[in-house]
């Protein structure tokens, strides 16, 4: 796990010094190591966590004849074989490190090699002979990659506060892309909040040579294919392809464990990790007894002999280190699970260098609550028209917060207005009411092409595929690199191996939703190595108790200062005081709300008002 950065200008030479400013950002990405690699026309700067091959597998990696220059962050799992069939082809590798295989299948196939790696990546490969810049990541996004691009210069890191740092970065917010990030409480790809930044997408690739355009293609697609097979069929198939995936994901040279929580998840990554090696596990908890996932891990942990470590996080620790959390951030993701990661992910890293996570379980395998929507709305998707228009004028007699209100109101809505993600935090007349901000573009003008993608299938699938392109690299994958690499740890997802992926998205609906249980194949396939209570126990996902904490005295005050020196452009500072009073009072439980707007409030106090640089 590394990161890096790439200035390529048009004309002149690359300032080295402002190169190195750039990847000394990073450090807490890559302690282990720093280099610059300058060459006309084009510079590397590299920060390296040693992972695989400690000694020799140093970065950038080039080829024989060092007309080929790579970095990457991230790890390539089927690299052993790879490197086998090249040393065949007559490749000569100069280390061990996974990633040199990316340098010499790029020079048997060129941007086709993308299909033939199995892992997590963001890379950048320096063509010195086209002078050509070649960039990619991974198929679903597990690593970052920013790029910015003005006139005379492109230039690309894996955080964007590594291009803060350029004469040409604009430090100001993207108003179209904050308006979403009211709606999604992240901002969907390939948008960030700083004006003039992107994220090059998940699955595709970016070419570029100086003084041309940028050109962007995909080169990997998401795509459901639901097959009629018995359940045995699939339950097979997920144990081989889970056993495998988590068998790669432990290769390194350094000691690995793996995040334990209440759920299903982490749970069946560690119970396959554990048939492997002895190995440590670690959680995360609170005081609050009805938050705390602490007693269910511990059990887990227990059933399955590991190593297991635990750190209960207090409100006063969590604010003063959420100023900190937020520069690590980058950019707004207000997912009060973020600072869980930071705590567990700090505890593991006092024993450990890599991370087993259960990360893209729920996108993958159809996990989370909301799926089961579609199953309990289609019963009055069926009643006569003129008795459902009756339960409509019904509900609007019920009192706001009765059962089954919400549920009618979202019955007479299409599965694409009413689902955008796992998180929907203000919807358009709800932003109207809290922001000055001129115009507001529509949330679903992200979310409608993606349903035209998959109009054939059922809703849960609609839903998962949603997730996949919008929740998951926009909050899930955020939160869990920049959490991680806060600590220098690595993380690794085996979840989301793509083999495993393709074997799981020829599920049928109901092989993944069941009555009130999710994950269905998850659950039948593992049930044997795994305690009852963990099979069956209900999703949580690191809870947090933000809806408590924001009601203490000293979280209002924080919250009060930061709306009143960071908001003033951006908020109408009644209304939103009237939305704390309102769930302080205990009237409304408006957590998420509130979330959402204080992250950007101390975000653009770091990042745009420049009090945390």
């Amino acid at each position: 796990m590394c990161g890096f950065c790439c200035l390529l200008p048009e004309e002149g030479p690359v300032d080295a010094t402002l190169l190195t400013r750039m990847r000394d950002l990073m450090l807490h990405r890559g302690p282990d190591e720093g280099v610059n690699y300058l060459a006309p026309g084009f510079g590397l700067g590299f920060r390296r966590l040693s992972i695989i091959d400690l000694s020799t597998g140093s970065q950038p990696l080039h080829n024989e004849d060092g007309s080929i220059c790579l970095a990457c962050n991230g790890e390539i799992y089927n690299f052993t074989a790879l490197r086998q069939e090249l040393k065949r082809r007559g490749h000569r590798f100069s280390t061990g490190n996974d990633a040199e295989v990316i340098v010499h299948l790029y020079e048997e196939k060129g941007v086709a090699c993308l299909a033939m790696l199995r892992g997590m990546f963001a890379f950048v490969l320096w063509d010195e002979k086209q002078q050509l810049l070649f960039g990619a990541r991974d198929r679903f996004g597990i690593k970052p990659f920013y790029y910015l691009e003005t006139k005379g210069l492109f230039a690309c890191a894996s955080e964007s506060k590594a291009l803060a740092v350029l004469p040409q970065f604009c430090r100001q917010v993207d108003k179209g892309a904050f308006m979403d990030y009211l709606s999604f409480q992240y901002v969907p790809e390939p948008r960030t909040l700083f004006q003039g930044v992107y994220r090059l997408p998940p699955a595709h690739y970016l070419l570029k040579r100086a003084g041309k355009p940028l050109e962007l293609n995909r080169y990997w697609r998401v795509e459901f294919a639901p097959a009629q097979k018995p359940l045995d069929y699939f339950v097979e198939g997920v144990r081989e392809k889970m056993r495998e995936a988590v068998k790669l994901h432990l290769q390194s040279d350094v000691p690995r464990g793996a995040f334990l929580s209440s759920g299903i998840d982490s749970a069946i990554i560690v119970a396959l990790a554990r048939e492997r090696e002895k190995i440590s596990t670690f959680s995360v908890g609170y005081k609050e007894a009805a938050y705390s996932e602490l007693p269910q891990a511990r059990r887990t942990a227990a059933y399955l002999e590991t190593d297991h470590h635990e750190y209960v996080l207090s409100p006063e620790e969590f604010l003063e280190q959420l100023p900190r959390l937020v520069w690590h951030l980058d950019e707004p993701v207000a997912d009060p699970a973020a600072i869980s990661l930071f705590f567990v992910a700090r505890l593991a890293r006092q024993k450990i260098t890599v991370a087993l996570s259960g990360e893209g379980a729920d996108e993958v395998f159809a996990g989370y609550g909301i799926y089961r929507e579609p199953f309990a709305l289609a019963p009055f998707k069926q009643l006569p028209p003129s008795l459902f228009r009756s339960l409509e004028l019904l509900a609007g007699f019920l009192p706001t917060g009765m059962p089954g209100k919400n549920l009618l109101a979202r019955a007479r809505q299409p599965l694409e207005k009413r689902f955008i993600g796992n998180a929907f935090i203000f919807r358009p007349e709800g932003k109207s009411r809290i922001t000055p901000v001129q115009g507001h573009p529509s949330p679903y003008r992200i979310t409608e092409p993606l349903y035209l993608q998959v109009a054939p299938l059922d809703e849960v699938t609609r839903m998962q595929y949603i997730d996949l392109h919008t929740w998951m690299p926009g909050d899930i994958l955020v939160k869990a690199d920049r959490m991680t690499m806060a600590n220098s740890l690595e993380l690794r997802v085996p979840f989301l191996d793509h083999h495993l992926f393709e074997f799981a998205a020829t599920l049928p609906p109901h092989y993944k939703i069941k009555g009130k249980s999710t994950k269905k194949i998850l659950r039948e396939a593992f049930k044997d190595l795994l305690p009852e209570a963990a099979i069956s126990r209900p999703k949580r996902g690191f809870p947090v108790p933000t809806r408590e904490w924001l009601k203490r005295r000293d979280f209002q005050n924080f919250f009060r200062q930061l709306l009143q020196e960071e908001g003033k452009d951006w908020f109408k500072e009644k209304a939103v005081q009237q939305l704390y009073s309102a769930h302080t009072a205990g009237k409304n439980d408006h957590s998420r709300r509130l979330w959402t707007i204080l992250i950007f409030l101390l975000w653009h106090r770091i990042f745009i008002s420049g009090k945390g640089d």
